[in-house]
């Protein structure tokens, strides 16, 4: 499912959060309609595990059509367009509705 953001007639008291959501960097996240085939998740689950490295962070790895797959906080983050660094930050809601 995907969202739309846009601006309809008639839905005033939504145009702020549309507002706020268009800048966000969430956005791609919810507005991407990437095909998702249900035999490629159903060999992500029987193959993953997961793994510690020595820096801290975990890894899950995963076997797809016969491809080892690497999974990082930092690939999620690349491919959502996450580039924050420390994560994502909340705004007040006086800054929102400003």
């Amino acid at each position: 499912m995907v969202a739309y953001l846009l601006k309809p007639e008639g839905s005033e008291d939504f145009q702020q959060i549309v507002d706020f959501l268009n800048t966000s960097h969430i956005k791609f996240a919810l507005t991407e309609n990437p095909t998702i085939y249900t035999s490629l998740i159903q060999q992500f689950w029987q193959t993953a595990s997961t793994s510690t490295l020595e820096d801290g962070e975990v890894e899950i790895t995963a076997t797809i059509d016969g491809q080892l797959k690497t999974i990082t906080e930092a690939s999620l983050r690349r491919h959502l367009k996450l580039e924050d660094a420390d994560g994502i930050s909340s705004l007040p809601n006086t800054e929102i509705f400003e």
